[in-house]
């Protein structure tokens, strides 16, 4: 059984989506994170037995309001991304293989991508696609691989390529590309109507 993680924050003003809110201001854009969460909860719930990673300690009914009913749900562990995600692939592993974890900057990835990583691991350790801006939209493993999470610097245009680095022997897939929504000129970069989302980012905050 294919398992997917979502990891995510609660959508609270000042927390969520910061680089954003240097443009549009903290509540408007905590609107864009809540809308986001939503629309990423529902692309990682169709692609298997999904768990979403939520942040902070205090912020599970934040974020479990926006997720499908059949969706659960896990506080992220203490440390770096790394770490967390490291965290968080145990934790997959320990429902079923193989896994996949993906963020909610992406609220329009498409699902082609997301099935072709998965289907990638008939033949690869680790599939990922990656971010135009240097890390990557989602990764999927056959297996845990600690080592491709630990020592990476994140958030920067070195990040996939760290990671890859930090790859060794493992046979690793990647797909297309993909953008990341970041900052507030990202927003131009949406593809709407490219997938049957909840489409709350298709009416955003006015």
């Amino acid at each position: 059984m294919r398992v997917v993680g979502l990891m995510c924050k609660a959508p609270r003003p000042g927390y969520a989506k910061t680089r954003l809110a240097a443009s549009l201001g903290a509540a408007r854009a905590a609107e864009y994170a809540e809308a986001f969460l939503a629309d990423s909860a529902v692309l990682a719930n169709a692609l298997g037995a999904a768990t979403a990673f939520f942040a902070p300690d205090d912020g599970g009914a934040e974020v479990a309001r926006l997720l499908p009913p059949a969706m659960r749900l896990r506080p992220q562990v203490p440390g770096d991304l790394g770490m967390r995600m490291i965290a968080a692939f145990a934790a997959l592993f320990a429902e079923g293989s193989p896994a996949l974890l993906m963020g909610t900057d992406s609220p329009d990835l498409p699902p082609a991508l997301l099935e072709e990583a998965f289907a990638a691991l008939a033949g690869h350790d680790a599939a990922f696609i990656p971010a135009h801006d240097g890390g990557y939209c989602a990764v999927a493993l056959r297996a845990p691989a600690p080592h491709l999470f630990q020592g990476i610097p994140w958030s920067c245009a070195e990040t996939l390529t760290a990671t890859l680095a930090a790859a060794g022997g493992l046979r690793i897939h990647l797909t297309a590309p993909w953008h990341d929504i970041d900052e507030a000129e990202d927003l131009e970069k949406l593809h709407l109507a490219a997938a049957p989302f909840t489409r709350r980012v298709a009416a955003p905050p006015g």
